[in-house]
């Protein structure tokens, strides 16, 4: 009870309470009442909040009623301790002078609330018990729970709910302890993981790979082979269970723009994440790197809006069957890097993944040698813009020649100064789109390059070499 009023005489309630004294609101949100936690595994920390703000000051013991209590750091402003922002509490009006006597015309009017108050939640109950034992409910039951509806395998929970047991959350570390979070999916029953091959280059020398299904069950498991320029990588689990359920492979090459896709993986560490989209684009040109300084990677690539974030790499790219068309490797994003890099941007529904026809037959070079192969024309390209295409250089790396002396562009006439403009019916307007494209072929393909020079236009046939290993 407060001790405000005592020695002097307290106003009996009125026989009607008088229209009630406006307080000010002091209310905070539940979600500014305590700070946000279970922040996703690899997000910034929020910045720390400063000193609570809202609270009533100058009060004195002679207030009614009394103050609020200092309101809860809010972090919808920011949490800059300026009290600017949802949450702020104002201060009370300022103490008046006879403040003792409102004190106790206040208190009356809250006693008379009070009374009324209970009044009204008597016959709110009265009333609930005879709707009750009146039974007229009037909730209407589904027939069937959510555990008991069948999924056909056709629709998206239905693919989903085949295809995850598949898919693994993948942590690399280096010797160092330096790594990070991506996802694979089960390629065959001896254990093989498909993956990016950003997703584990950190532990390649000496590093540590495990593989968690979404049971739980985590495996350790070792690199067998890495691509860089394809940004490819196989592991091989260790001790691998007997009922490995490999993904089906679809054929990407048959993706048309408009088909239905869904996209599994680990984005900012939350395992088992199905997202949605469209094929946006095909034979998008994209050059990537992990935002470490290495360098980069190529691919001719699906586009989908699906989101695709951090951690989504080296998932698969599924369509409406659950046939793997892609795997998810690369994203456009406001911020800078692509996935794997340390910038953790989010989509914008951008996301680019490696068609499965190309990865498929890297991922069996890398389970078969160790190594990868790539076919080569034998002539080093500008990757520089606005060259209207892609520009042979007049030299090459460290000074060697720009056209491999009796190497396939040597054979077919190509010289430097000669700009690239197709790669059979392929547009080419850049160095890095024509090494996307020859890397969707295998050596020994043959392709017909058109080309400009001295302001004419010609064309060539060109049968690809080859490369073995990341130069």
């Amino acid at each position: 009870m407060s001790t405000e009023n005592e020695g002097t005489a307290v106003p009996p309630a009125p026989s009607a309470p008088p229209v009630p004294v406006d307080a000010p609101a002091a209310s905070v949100y539940p979600e500014q009442a305590s700070p946000a936690h279970g922040a996703a595994p690899g997000a910034e920390p929020a910045s720390a909040p400063g000193q609570g703000y809202g609270a009533a000051s100058g009060a004195e013991p002679g207030d009614w009623p009394p103050p609020p209590p200092p309101a809860a750091p809010s972090y919808a402003g920011g949490g800059d301790g300026q009290g600017g922002g949802w949450g702020t509490v104002p201060e009370p009006p300022a103490h008046k002078p006879g403040g003792r006597r409102r004190g106790g015309l206040v208190a009356a009017i809250l006693v008379a609330a009070l009374v009324a108050g209970g009044v009204g939640g008597g016959i709110g109950y009265w009333a609930a018990e005879r709707n009750d034992d009146a039974g007229g409910s009037t909730t209407v039951s589904a027939s069937q729970s959510g555990g008991d509806v069948r999924r056909a395998a056709g629709t998206i929970a239905g693919v989903a709910a085949k295809a995850l047991p598949s898919t693994v959350t993948i942590e690399a570390e280096s010797s160092s302890g330096e790594g990070g979070t991506g996802t694979g999916f089960v390629f065959d029953k001896q254990g093989h993981i498909l993956t990016n091959n950003h997703v584990v280059a950190e532990a390649v020398d000496g590093g540590k790979v495990t593989a968690t299904f979404p049971d739980g069950k985590k495996y350790d498991a070792e690199v067998i082979g890495n691509a860089q320029g394809y940004d490819v990588a196989v592991i091989k689990l260790e001790n691998a269970p007997s009922d490995l359920e490999p993904l089906a492979l679809g054929d990407s090459d048959k993706v048309a723009v408009g088909d239905a896709t869904i996209a599994i993986g680990a984005p900012f560490g939350l395992s088992n994440t199905v997202t949605t989209g469209i094929i946006s684009a095909k034979n998008r040109p994209v050059a990537s790197s992990d935002g470490g300084g290495s360098k980069a990677s190529y691919m001719s690539a699906l586009q989908t809006d699906a989101s695709i974030n951090p951690g989504n790499s080296g998932g698969p790219l599924l369509d409406a069957g659950g046939a793997v068309i892609g795997i998810n490797s690369a994203i456009q994003s406001t911020g800078s890097g692509g996935l794997g890099g340390t910038s953790q941007s989010g989509s914008i529904g951008l996301g680019f993944a490696i068609p499965i026809n190309q990865a498929k037959n890297v991922a069996q070079q890398l389970i078969r040698t160790g190594k990868p192969v790539y076919p080569v024309i034998g002539a080093s390209v500008s990757l520089e813009e606005g060259t209207g295409g892609a520009k042979i250089t007049e030299q090459g790396a460290s000074g060697s020649d720009a056209v491999t002396p009796d190497g396939p562009a040597d054979k077919a006439g190509l010289r430097p100064g000669d700009v690239i403009t197709k790669l059979d019916d392929r547009v080419i307007d850049s160095g890095p789109t024509l090494i996307g494209e020859i890397w969707t072929h295998e050596p020994g393909d043959k392709v017909k390059i058109t080309y400009t020079r001295d302001g004419r236009t010609r064309t060539a046939e060109v049968t690809l070499g080859q490369r073995e290993g990341d130069s």
